[in-house]
């Protein structure tokens, strides 16, 4: 009895506010104040976007015989990117993050006391400031319902302007998660990837959720930046955006939807 109600308790600690302030205090030492959203930005959009498309590229290369279908709908220049490669063995998406990240990240039991899964750089070195991981789930704007979702689900996770993430790869989140993925199609082209919902994702950075927090004794090693998929994203390298908006009309005029991204190294 005492073992559940624990287990309960682990699950909604993190949205009772008093243990929220209580706990605060003790890793003032690891949070990082942003007075204003305007200076959320650690890292500039222009170099996060290089990054994303260098790796997403490479995912695509290496899965080029698979890809042959939807590749006729590109220009011949964009098609030629990403098919003039040498013929070989695919290589797991780990490594493909290894060869264009630097490092290689991967899911495995955390070596915190009862904190489940973590996320380990395993091969290679991660710079301060670079990309490790994303935040990938279920986007829900401020007026949308999601209160079942989040019932016994330590993975929402609270953005600086009030907008939700449901990172929850189980249950009831992972069939709306699938549902929405589904709906969101340009054609051909699928806008969201459905493989962080297995235990092999597709894109190897889609692992964020699993990132834990920080404790009393051990700081933080990554920070949150949100970060806003432009329209000219690669419209075929968007099957690899971990992320879906829980309702198809709340994009924005500009056609940009939220995304989540962790940034390694201390940067307060």
């Amino acid at each position: 009895m005492f073992k559940a109600l624990f287990k309960a308790w682990k699950s909604y600690r993190h949205r009772f506010v008093p243990w929220i302030a209580l706990n605060l205090q003790k890793n003032e030492r690891t949070l990082r104040q942003v007075k204003d959203p305007s200076q959320d930005k650690l890292v500039e959009d222009e170099e996060v976007f290089g990054s994303l498309v260098c790796l997403f590229t490479e995912l695509l290369k290496n899965d080029v015989k698979n890809q042959s279908a939807l590749l006729r709908f590109l220009p011949q220049s964009k098609r030629d990117k990403y098919t003039n490669v040498q013929n070989g063995a695919r290589d797991a998406p780990c490594a493909l993050g290894l060869n264009a990240l630097g490092f290689r990240i991967e899911r495995k039991r955390s070596s915190l006391q009862l904190a489940g899964t973590g996320v380990f750089v395993t091969q290679g070195h991660a710079p301060k400031g670079s990309i490790v991981a994303m935040y990938p789930g279920t986007i829900y704007q401020a007026d949308e319902p999601i209160f079942f979702q989040s019932i016994r689900n330590p993975f929402v996770f609270r953005c600086i302007d009030g907008v939700l993430i449901d990172g929850n790869d189980r249950a009831i989140s992972k069939i709306v998660y699938r549902s929405c993925s589904g709906r969101d199609r340009f054609g051909p082209f699928c806008l969201g990837d459905c493989s962080w919902l297995t235990s092999d994702p597709v894109n190897p950075l889609a692992v964020g959720q699993y990132v834990n927090n920080c404790s009393n004794e051990k700081a933080a090693n990554v920070c949150y930046q949100e970060y806003d998929v432009p329209e000219g994203f690669p419209l075929e390298l968007r099957q690899y955006l971990p992320n879906v908006n829980y309702r198809a009309d709340t994009q924005r005029q500009d056609e940009r939807f939220h995304m989540l991204l962790l940034l390694l190294g201390h940067y307060y």
